[in-house]
């Protein structure tokens, strides 16, 4: 009885080797599987960070390439250019007429740029001192600021700056160099 015992006891212990041994090999391969799939997640975030790294630098750059692009198109805009003149249009030709009486109502044109600030300043002929333009001032003057205060980053261009003046009993075209600035808040 005694040895019938002992074989009953062995049996079940090699039962219960096999139940356990069989455990344990489903738990090797359940750790093995999450241990591969952190490395793939590592894996993946890793190349997400390095995707999205020059982004920031990215959006900057287009915005400067933007703001470049609206300077020479507020330059053509209708609301600035000179017009025709002798049946051809002037290119990045600016009205200094127009200008000043788009200064005066200027609050009907707040956000129609989509900038927050815009000026137009004299270069040539140079003058020693800043002197913004007004009704008062006009055309002795060197600075109109039409939208805001330069901040953030800022674009510019050269263009003419044209106004009608009289010259001998004639109505002529003074033309001199000015350059336009739009300056935009960086995101």
């Amino acid at each position: 009885m005694l040895k019938l015992l002992k074989i009953k006891i062995m049996l079940i212990k090699n039962a219960n080797y096999g139940k356990n041994k069989g455990q344990l090999k489903i738990q090797q391969m359940t750790f093995m599987l999450l241990a591969v799939t952190l490395f793939f997640i590592l894996i993946g975030m890793l190349v997400l960070v390095y995707q999205f790294s020059g982004m920031k630098e990215s959006a900057t750059r287009l915005q400067e390439e933007n703001a470049m692009r609206l300077v020479s198109k507020i330059a053509n805009s209708p609301e600035f250019s000179c017009g025709k003149s002798f049946g051809t249009q002037k290119i990045k030709c600016m009205d200094f007429d127009k200008i000043m009486a788009l200064k005066i109502n200027i609050d009907k044109y707040q956000n129609f740029w989509g900038v927050k600030n815009l000026e137009i300043r004299k270069i040539y002929p140079n003058s020693s001192r800043e002197i913004e333009c007004d009704s008062g001032t006009y055309p002795n003057c060197n600075l109109i600021r039409l939208q805001g205060n330069f901040s953030g980053y800022g674009e510019s261009n050269f263009v003419s700056l044209c106004r009608k003046d009289f010259f001998e009993g004639n109505i002529e075209d003074k033309c001199e160099l000015a350059e336009i600035i739009v300056s935009y808040e960086s995101k």
